[in-house]
């Protein structure tokens, strides 16, 4: 299984570079095996995001997991999200409401007063509004049973 590898050019801030080199230095292996495990890490454990028949509320438990990243990072819109969550969903019972994206972009003081607004059986407001989330939408979704978390393993890849 020998398959042909392509060099890539990659940009990052220095602080980045330094803590990569930093824990490659730690681990004693080379940068570049840093980038390998950090690559195959995300298709590994977000490989429902290129799985074509994970749709709709099936991806609401890798995207919960990453919400701050993409939120920092990507910068993705409400629009760009409602297509990547239901753009090839043809099932209506996995369909998640723009409303829902929505909450997934945004800040925690704003999603804090949000889910206050939707969760009115709530007394007061949890103190960590992520598992505040998360549970919001497992309920809304019937998430008990997430594939991501099932479905994906970390497959050790020789370099």
């Amino acid at each position: 299984m020998n398959e042909l590898k392509q060099i890539i050019s990659l940009r990052l801030v220095d602080s980045d570079r330094a803590a990569v080199q930093a824990i490659a230095s730690r681990l004693f292996v080379r940068e570049s095996d840093i980038y390998r495990f950090a690559i195959n890490y995300l298709l590994n454990r977000f490989g429902c995001l290129f799985d074509e028949t994970c749709t709709g509320s099936d991806l609401l438990p890798a995207i919960l997991e990453i919400r701050a990243e993409i939120n920092h990072t990507l910068g993705l819109k409400r629009h760009q999200l409602e297509k990547i969550i239901n753009g090839s969903n043809q099932h209506p019972d996995k369909y998640v409401a723009m409303s829902d994206v929505e909450l997934l972009l945004m800040p925690q003081h704003i999603l804090k007063q949000r889910l206050m607004k939707l969760d009115e059986s709530a007394s007061s407001a949890p103190s960590d509004v992520e598992a505040w989330l998360k549970e919001y939408l497992t309920e809304k979704y019937n998430l008990l049973n997430p594939r991501v978390e099932n479905t994906f393993e970390l497959v050790a890849e020789s370099y």
